[in-house]
């Protein structure tokens, strides 16, 4: 039986990785559950698997979550301390699907106290890529993507030598904003970015994939996984959401993953990985969907994507900087003091400020550099919204 700690349990992965392991109890212990806002639904699941704890990141949440759980079992810890109370803790694989920074710690701690990773926490690699995988290869314990693309670059290279690897082609669906004009899309609401044709997501990573930062960070996190070179990865706007992603060959080949637009898939992967058991997922015909279609990203009505690539080039802390200014501005788009373009014009203002900067270019990382950097992004990034919302 495969103890499982899932950090960010109230969303959409968190909600997802439950959902597979309710199918499989005889597989699956749960050893810790970690969430936020959402008090109910972290109380329903805690009283239905039976963690040995359970973490509400919000403090204030304490006593309540405690009072709903007297009697249960459940051991009931708060905020920064209590996840990583909970990180600490002895498991076989910890599920990293905290949003933002917030995440990278406790992905850490997990994997130092010896638990593989299976990560959906994207702004982890972004930000401190190096550490991540220094930490992975120290414990000996194993890195397993959740985000979609990586889950199918992974697999799509079991077996193969990474010397091999000429390039790797992340698939975007190009999200609610993909048959808008750039004229359209200046005065997108967050309602309205807060659709998805394909995926059922949060709030947050839904809004990022109609302006393709979630594609951005998917990019620097591609690079630090498969320890890729900026040239080697390319972006394809693929409405249907069902081909991830694609590893081209020294040799010409092209291996393409192919599945429904269900995160269940790189989840489910993850949590049986190395083998591969039923999941509950639709099984495809092709011979009923007839053709995929593919175009180039158009990086004037998607700037996050040529940015990402400007991170790629910069390297060192320059990705924790990217990150940290990405989510000041989505915060600053949600809360309607910005348009939804001037995400982008943020975050390039905050890159340029410190494009010449020491953090950005060293190449040994800390955590504490990582969050020094951190709080540096997010601190020029408020500057930045302040100036255009006067």
């Amino acid at each position: 039986m495969k103890r499982i700690s899932i950090f960010g349990a109230s969303g959409s992965i968190g909600q997802n990785t439950l959902d597979l392991i309710r199918r499989a109890p005889e597989n699956f212990k749960v050893v810790a559950l970690t969430g936020g806002k959402n008090l109910h639904r972290l109380v329903q699941n805690s009283l239905e698997f039976r963690p040995d704890c359970v973490v509400t990141a919000v403090e204030e949440n304490y006593s309540v979550l405690k009072d709903y759980l007297t009697g249960s079992g459940v051991e009931v810890l708060a905020g920064t301390s209590g996840l990583n109370e909970a990180a600490d803790r002895s498991t076989d694989l910890a599920v990293s699907a905290i949003v933002g920074a917030a995440g990278l710690e406790p992905g850490l701690r997990a994997m130092q106290s010896g638990a593989h990773l299976a990560l959906a926490n994207k702004e982890s690699m972004v930000a401190a890529g190096s550490l991540m995988r220094k930490t992975a290869k120290d414990q000996n314990v194993q890195l397993l993507p959740v985000d979609s693309e990586h889950s199918a670059v992974f697999q799509a290279l079991i077996g193969e030598k990474r010397d091999a690897v000429e390039r790797v082609i992340l698939t975007a669906s190009g999200g609610a904003f993909r048959d808008w004009s750039l004229k359209q899309i200046e005065k997108a609401t967050p309602e309205q970015a807060a659709t998805h044709p394909n995926w059922d997501m949060g709030q947050r990573i839904t809004i990022d994939s109609a302006s393709l930062f979630n594609k951005s960070l998917e990019i620097i996190e591609a690079k630090e996984l498969f320890c890729l070179k900026p040239g080697q990865i390319e972006v394809l706007i693929h409405p249907q959401s069902m081909l991830h992603a694609l590893v081209g060959f020294k040799d010409g080949a092209l291996m393409a993953h192919i599945g429904p637009p269900d995160m269940r898939h790189a989840i489910g992967f993850a949590l049986n990985f190395p083998h591969r058991l039923h999941l509950p997922v639709e099984r495809l015909d092709l011979s009923v969907i007839g053709s995929l279609d593919f175009k180039k990203p158009d990086l004037e009505k998607y700037p996050a994507l040529r940015l990402a690539f400007e991170v790629l080039e910069i390297g060192g802390l320059s990705g924790a900087l990217y990150n940290a200014a990405k989510e000041i501005a989505l915060d600053a788009f949600i809360a309607r003091k910005i348009g939804f373009l001037d995400m982008a014009c943020i975050v390039e203002a905050v890159l340029k400020r410190n494009f010449s900067g020491y953090f950005t270019k060293i190449d040994e990382f800390s955590l504490e550099n990582v969050l020094m950097m951190d709080q540096m992004g997010r601190k020029q990034a408020t500057e930045e919204v302040l100036n255009l919302s006067r």
